[in-house]
């Protein structure tokens, strides 16, 4: 019972058993790996030598577990903002065509070139920030005893900070899968023409009766996938010509906008985007696909355990300009990704500051981060949800 106790042990029968079974010298039994395998504990155990059975063991080493956490969705930041704290869209509104009156000149009468033509002009707001802080504390010599001597203290206090940053990188991704959820939700409550159902529209097009759950089974889903790719081929080149599509207009002020692939973001939900890969399509679903814009795998959007689902209470943008809070949670399901520009969705900075406070009757420091954000969505910009239903 070596493994898990400061005793050192002989296990040469152990070592024996496992390799004649690796080698094909005995057939598969039993193995006692608790013998062997050391396990992580939260319990403390001292011991002696093995020798003189009089000295008592040291820590031989210990290891700092802490690791860069890079967050998802980095993509959605945008440029910082430092003054002020209403921020402004002027969007051109497009006016009509009129004749050429060049052509329709008449004998002693003239053309009046003075009439005014006011250019549309639509101006959307983005009101309020969000922020949080956080504070850590950093001891003088109170930790001293813990240690083997200041470059091993460094290295604890290091991965302190460290920590701190995957923390603070984990907040931004977190509110960033907020401000996602908000669009998702937002489309299904506010703008449902922009919410494309998969397999229904498959359906249409092939005569088909599948579901979101039959559509999975290996005869239909190569054909379903190889008409979806098709689909979102045709999706984003329909986004980059210029409408009124795909995005939410105030009435009598509608905008033309387009989103060319250098301005375009898919995220796709990594859980189908797997199925493709697992199914050797790649003289569909490769690298030419996914270069069609900002791509990115999402595993889930939300919450780890229901990765293809959002539950959210939106709030969006009416045909009249106004905004609508949606009377109750909006649930999402089957998300099979969110092809939007950058514009709909993003996240700007405009205070992010470190600073310290010492203590000197208390020996130690405390250690603050303070970030203020702005977490949007423009639903005046393109942006269209797709569900496998």
């Amino acid at each position: 019972m070596a493994a898990n106790s400061l005793s050192i042990e002989q296990i040469a029968t152990i070592l024996n058993a496992v390799q004649s079974q690796a080698t094909g010298q005995a057939q598969l039994a039993n193995i006692n790996t608790s013998d062997f395998v050391t396990v992580a504990t939260t319990t403390l155990q001292t011991g002696y030598d093995t020798v003189l059975n009089a000295i008592s063991q040291v820590l031989s080493r210990t290891i700092f577990s802490v690791r860069p956490y890079e967050r998802k969705f980095a993509g959605l930041e945008v440029d910082n903002i430092k003054w002020g704290n209403h921020v402004r869209k002027l969007s051109p509104v497009d006016g009509e065509a009129f004749e050429n009156e060049a052509y329709k000149l008449v004998e002693g009468q003239s053309i009046d070139p003075f009439i005014v033509r006011k250019p549309g002009v639509l101006q959307t707001n983005f009101y309020g920030q969000d922020t949080y802080s956080k504070t850590i504390t950093i001891f003088d010599t109170q930790l001293d005893q813990a240690f083997e001597g200041p470059e091993n203290f460094g290295n604890f206090v290091s991965m302190i900070m460290s920590n701190v940053s995957d923390q603070l990188e984990q907040y931004r991704e977190d509110l960033e899968r907020g401000a996602l959820a908000n669009m998702i939700t937002g489309k299904v409550a506010g703008d449902s023409t922009n919410v494309l159902h998969l397999v229904t529209e498959y359906n249409a097009v092939a005569g088909t009766s599948l579901t979101a759950q039959t559509v999975l089974e290996p005869q239909n889903f190569v054909p379903f996938m190889k008409w979806a790719v098709s689909f979102i081929k045709t999706l984003a080149l329909m986004m980059s010509n210029r409408s009124a599509k795909y995005h939410m207009n105030v009435t009598g002020k509608a905008v033309m906008r387009h989103t060319p692939a250098s301005r375009m973001k898919m995220y796709l939900s990594a859980a189908y985007e797997n199925l493709i890969d697992a199914s050797v399509m790649s003289s569909v679903y490769n690298d030419e696909y996914l270069k069609l814009a900002d791509h990115e795998s999402v595993a889930y959007w939300q919450a780890i355990d229901s990765p293809l689902s959002v539950i959210a209470t939106p709030t969006y943008m009416k045909a009249d300009g106004t905004l609508e809070t949606a009377n109750a949670a909006q649930t999402v399901n089957g998300i099979f990704g969110l092809v939007f520009d950058e514009e709909a969705i993003g996240v700007t900075f405009s205070d992010q500051a470190t600073t310290q406070d010492r203590n000197g009757r208390g020996r130690y420091t405390n250690m603050h981060w303070f970030e203020t954000a702005r977490y949007w969505n423009d639903f005046t910009e393109n942006a269209v949800l797709l569900q496998l239903d």
